[in-house]
């Protein structure tokens, strides 16, 4: 499982960099059509929207992975291990619920009832950009279990420690 968590890791962040770097040219393309053309390109506000949405969808799982997501857990801290260990349970078995339910079906039906849409700027349907929440979806489920596993057998810290970033 550690195997594909990895894999996975490293696909999510060449994606990322590819779609940062898309973004980049996208919207540097817009600034200077607009700008020194003087001739607004007509796509690429509509292409730097949906390379930020699926940048942002594919960043939120890769930090996911990392478990580096923000946390309210002052309260949990001051628990004992074994209450610490069935809350970090608790919000890996929320979170794949969450990501089944608003994720995978929720964005299948999304894509299902916009597959046949046809961007009017952009040579492709809707339907195909609406892919990245079940792939998402699914993204951070496995995540999510790989999280729960590594937790149930102690592999895993039920909640991160890193003083660093705790207050003064």
């Amino acid at each position: 499982m550690l195997a594909v968590k990895k894999f996975l890791d490293r696909v999510l962040a060449a994606a990322c960099v590819a779609l940062f770097a898309v973004l980049v040219l996208t919207v540097s393309w817009q600034v200077f059509s607009r700008q020194v053309l003087n001739a607004p390109s007509n796509w690429s506000e509509q292409l730097a929207k949906y390379v930020f949405v699926w940048l942002g969808m594919f960043g939120a799982a890769l930090v996911f992975s990392e478990r580096g997501h923000i946390a309210v857990d002052f309260l949990i801290r001051k628990c004992p291990a074994g209450v610490q260990r069935g809350a970090a349970v608790v919000v890996q078995l929320a979170v794949i619920a969450f990501a089944a339910l608003a994720l995978i079906w929720g964005g299948s039906r999304m894509v299902l009832l916009t597959w046949d849409q046809n961007l009017t700027v952009l040579p492709t349907q809707v339907g195909p950009l609406h892919l990245v929440m079940p792939v998402t979806g699914v993204i951070i489920t496995l995540y999510a279990v790989y999280h729960l596993v590594s937790v149930l057998r102690g592999e895993e810290a039920a909640i991160e420690t890193d003083d660093s970033t705790e207050a003064i």
